[in-house]
């Protein structure tokens, strides 16, 4: 059986792997290096042809796992990402049309804003767990800490442009819950699948914790 979820995804880790599968063979064995290593919520972007064959083996083949479908911009990805299997969607951005299908799949989602206008959409439609992206390139850690005056009821899955280095700025803000990132996927060892190694990146991404007090 699948893993339970949380109160909210964003609870599971302090970083969400983003992951691009080229070979649906890589699937199983990669999300399993991940969740061993302590990383359980995996997303899976919808990149490449395999992504949806891949998510659909990884809910088969590794229940412990909780896999989502990223880069989803149309309301066929999103029904297409749950019915193989998704159990959480993640938008680079949002419309009205993608967010009422997204909320119609009946699992969570995250929207993507890189606005305070959006945030504020969003508050106003009941969302209140948000993607946050393309992190570095919107404003950083400078900017969703400003955001947290007005608006502390959203929470962040900062994504884009992170790595081990800032992510710790990142998770020390009040409002970010995890942050989302691919350091622990590193191309070379892909390809030579090295899932030894992708597992020690995992489990130091795990354990990576706010680096000091913001507010």
């Amino acid at each position: 059986m699948p893993s339970p979820l949380p109160a909210s995804v964003l609870d599971l880790a302090p970083v969400v792997p983003v992951v691009v599968i080229e070979d649906v063979a890589d699937a199983v064995p990669l999300a399993r290096a991940l969740v061993t290593g302590g990383l359980p919520a995996i997303e899976v972007t919808l990149r490449t042809p395999a992504a949806l064959e891949a998510i659909r083996e990884i809910a088969a083949e590794v229940p412990e796992a909780v896999v989502g479908a990223g880069t989803v911009i149309t309301p066929d990805q999103a029904n297409a990402s749950v019915a193989a299997g998704a159990r959480f969607l993640v938008s680079p951005g949002w419309t009205d049309v993608l967010l009422d299908a997204m909320r119609a799949c009946g699992v969570p989602f995250l929207p993507g804003v890189s606005t305070t206008s959006e945030v504020v959409a969003l508050l106003e439609r009941g969302v209140r767990e948000m993607k946050f992206f393309p992190a570095e390139a919107a404003g950083g850690t400078a900017y969703l800490k400003s955001l947290n005056g007005p608006l502390p009821q959203a929470r962040f899955c900062p994504t884009g442009g992170i790595g081990p280095a800032t992510a710790p700025d990142y998770l020390a803000l009040p409002n970010v819950a995890c942050v989302g990132g691919s350091w622990m996927l590193p191309a070379d060892a892909v390809a030579a699948r090295d899932w030894g190694r992708i597992e020690a990146l995992a489990r130091e991404a795990a354990g990576l914790k706010g680096s000091r007090a913001q507010v």
